[in-house]
């Protein structure tokens, strides 16, 4: 999983070098998606957390073949040559007939020589054409992720934040993807609105049971103009320090298969969009405090993922 000169747990960097053979990095679009749990397309209500970008990466903007020119042209003046994999990334990227995806990601693919399409979604905007079509692009030699919203597996907290799915259309989804023999990877958000250490454990444990191909992890962060911030000012809810969000963070890589590749820690909304929290680590401090804090503990991916195993009927 890690040979010892690297953090203490597998992070996506290292997969993608130890897989391509060099460094590769994403290109993520915007492709006109909206969200099937916005009822107004974009400009309607989603989840509570989410504000009116859906995710979109601060700098992403402009045409589709805009957005993968500037991607491009911005690292590879910052890292030089590389490998590149195409990263539909905002809003619910399989909320469109199937026709129109494959003319979406096909017009992606053509504009570079990518190795690999990621595609973000919900899993209740996933069915068996759609991931027919995805599984599609392994077939012609590429590196396929599917990214998949869970962020907890407690139905009560999703009906909570307003996810507008359930646990077992999270792990329906999942199954879909796999029997495709398709890469999966969980997206997670510690801190929602009623859940502490005892949530989020129950989260990992259903998690780990599925040995997802990875997973990405998120402080709870309020933007502004979302239906969160509105509970955060009345003081409804309460955001977790960085502090606790590490202390999650470390219970939660343990429990992990070993190979499952840890794609993001920390969640990292421009300050410009951010309501709360003002005063948390930037990403730099809170890994480096991570990667002390677990090898002063001995704590490494894994170390409690074969205990849990023993446990499960």
């Amino acid at each position: 999983m890690t040979d010892g000169s690297g953090p203490p747990y597998l992070t996506y960097s290292r997969y993608l070098k130890q897989r391509h053979g060099c460094a590769v990095h994403r290109v993520a679009v915007d492709a006109g998606f909206s969200c099937p749990n916005r009822k107004g397309g974009r400009a309607g209500a989603g989840c509570s957390y989410c504000d009116a970008d859906g995710s979109r990466a601060p700098y992403v903007s402009g045409t589709l073949e805009r957005q993968v020119r500037d991607g491009l042209s911005f690292y590879r003046r910052t890292h030089g040559d590389g490998k590149y994999i195409l990263y539909f990334q905002a809003y619910s990227n399989t909320n469109a007939p199937v026709n129109e995806l494959r003319a979406l990601y096909d017009a992606g693919l053509a504009l570079a020589d990518f190795r690999g399409l990621n595609v973000a979604t919900r899993p209740d905007c996933l069915d068996e054409e759609k991931a027919d079509l995805i599984a599609s692009y392994r077939e012609k030699g590429l590196e396929v992720w599917v990214e998949l919203g869970l962020q907890s597996a407690s139905d009560e907290t999703l009906r909570r934040v307003g996810r507008g799915h359930t646990t077992a259309d999270f792990e329906r989804a999942f199954q879909v993807l796999r029997s495709r023999r398709l890469k999966v990877a969980a997206h997670l958000i510690f801190g929602l609105p009623g859940e502490g250490r005892k949530e989020i454990l129950e989260t990992m444990r259903f998690l780990a049971r599925l040995r997802p191909d990875g997973v990405k992890i998120h402080n709870l962060h309020v933007p502004r103009g979302t239906i969160i911030a509105e509970d955060y000012r009345g003081g409804e809810i309460t955001i977790p320090s960085p502090r606790r969000h590490l202390e999650y963070v470390i219970a939660a890589i343990e429990r992990l298969p070993p190979e499952t590749v840890i794609m993001r820690l920390t969640c990292d909304t421009p300050v410009e969009r951010l309501a709360a929290p003002r005063n948390f680590w930037p990403k730099e401090k809170f890994l480096s405090t991570l990667d002390r804090e677990m090898r002063a503990r001995g704590a490494i991916q894994g170390r409690l993922f074969e205990a849990e195993e023993s446990r499960r009927p």
